[in-house]
């Protein structure tokens, strides 16, 4: 992945991607300018777990989820023969695919589309068009997984300026669209594309940022629950104000919460991790660069002391470290246990972990009742990141490390931005609202 922290990779649930087929979706520039702030709804879905990005595609206009996915290269959206919008069309170029490159697509390829199958609706084969490889997604040596076609077509978006069911302009936009079975089984059946934010032109906020002159920028807060209790939000073209509205209903900017760590391209192993339940006594510090399996170690020696007092359990695969449910204490933060403090490029720059974020309930109806460790082991050893890119940090930052924490990706001053839990504030990603300035 060609966008990574100074702390473990963040990445989503990449191994459901399998075989992709992908082609380009990029959109015409508007014929205005806005200063405004585009906004779009992120949901949670409740069988995958999976976080997606709800916007406006197509001509006319319609609805399209997207998976997220902070560490695929290339967005995409379902291009098949039943693909249907007035305003697609294929991006012509030369033998010598200049032409991509022109459009900010370099490191493609071209070809004449008569030679893809499924055979794309608008193949013209008398002329070559911008094509791509996709790297493999999961990063496990998989062959080829296909090549894809570049189209253009059109995206709207909400701003922060307007009533939320009023769309703003027209916008830019480069995705790659995949029609893939084996994919498409495993994602959620509202699901029909996927959203990248990684660093590069193709990204949605770049993407953005180019068409509309706004600073290359996003935001994204991630709801912890499904639909019932209403979205998370993601903010392009703006570093806030990010609004929230407490129990009271007073108006709280969430902006003003991030700290900011030095975001940079390859992963480096500085930094510690503290595990604590007081501000401040530092009780244990584990380097990022031990394997996984101290982080546990060091977890369960933390949990075990006073006064968390707990005893591990047989765990439930795939997850190394598991208590019983009853022996944990119920916070407005999740379970109470160990923090985990990611200390980033200083020592007063903290990225801290509560238990809400931490741990996983495990329950069925076999009588399983279980809170769980829920950190991803991203050693090369088990394939969870791409040997390619030379990241080898062993701990993965997920999406479930990220629910209700705000996050910002901002390009413009090379920097990422968190506030931790706003749980431990008596918010989450669900009270954000569309409000004025």
């Amino acid at each position: 992945m060609p966008l990574s922290l100074p702390f473990p990779t963040c990445k989503f649930l990449l191994l459901l991607f399998h075989v992709v087929l992908l082609c380009t979706l990029l959109f015409p520039i508007p014929t205005h300018e806005t200063e405004t702030t585009l906004v779009a709804p992120i949901f949670k879905d409740k069988s995958t777990n999976l976080f997606t990005l709800s916007v406006n595609l197509k001509t006319p206009l319609r609805r399209t989820n997207l998976f997220i996915d902070l560490g695929f290269f290339f967005p995409w959206i379902i291009c098949d023969a039943n693909y249907n919008s007035s305003s697609f069309r294929q991006i012509p170029t030369n033998d010598h695919c200049s032409s991509c490159d022109d459009v900010g697509m370099g490191g493609l390829s071209c070809s004449n589309c008569s030679m893809f199958n499924p055979p794309d609706p608008a193949c013209n084969p008398n002329i070559f068009v911008c094509d791509g490889n996709p790297e493999d997604p999961l990063g496990k040596g998989l062959p080829s997984i296909g090549r894809g076609l570049a189209l253009i077509d059109t995206l709207a978006l909400p701003t922060t300026t307007n009533n939320s069911s009023i769309l703003g302009p027209l916008i830019p936009i480069s995705n790659f669209t995949s029609y893939s079975p084996q994919l498409f089984k495993a994602l959620p059946k509202h699901i029909t594309g996927l959203a990248s934010f990684v660093r590069s032109k193709l990204s949605l906020q770049t993407q953005f940022s180019t068409a509309l002159s706004t600073p290359n920028i996003v935001s994204l807060c991630f709801p912890s629950s499904p639909k019932l209790n209403g979205p998370g939000l993601a903010f392009f073209g703006s570093n806030g104000p990010y609004y929230a509205l407490s129990s009271s209903s007073s108006k709280i900017d969430l902006s003003k919460f991030l700290t900011y760590t030095p975001l940079i391209v390859n992963p480096v192993a500085f930094g510690d991790t503290k595990i604590n339940y007081r501000m401040a006594q530092l009780l244990l510090t584990l380097v990022w660069n031990l394997p996984f399996s101290k982080l546990s170690e060091l977890f369960v020696k933390e949990a075990t002391s006073s006064p968390f007092n707990l005893r591990v359990t047989t765990p439930l695969k795939p997850f190394n470290v598991c208590y019983h449910a009853p022996d944990l204490t119920i916070t407005t933060a999740g379970p109470s246990v160990p923090t985990v403090d990611l200390v980033l490029h200083e020592k007063d720059v903290v990225w801290r972990i509560v238990g809400a974020n931490s741990m996983v309930r495990v329950k069925n109806k076999n009588g399983v009742n279980l809170w769980c460790l829920g950190f991803v082991d991203g050693g090369v050893k088990n394939n969870l990141v791409n040997e390619k890119h030379n990241q080898k940090t062993p701990i993965v930052i997920g999406g479930k490390q990220l629910e209700d924490n705000l996050i910002q990706f901002d390009i413009e001053s090379d920097r990422f931005g968190f506030t931790s839990s706003l749980l431990s504030r008596s918010l989450s990603c669900t009270n954000l609202a569309l409000l004025k300035k």
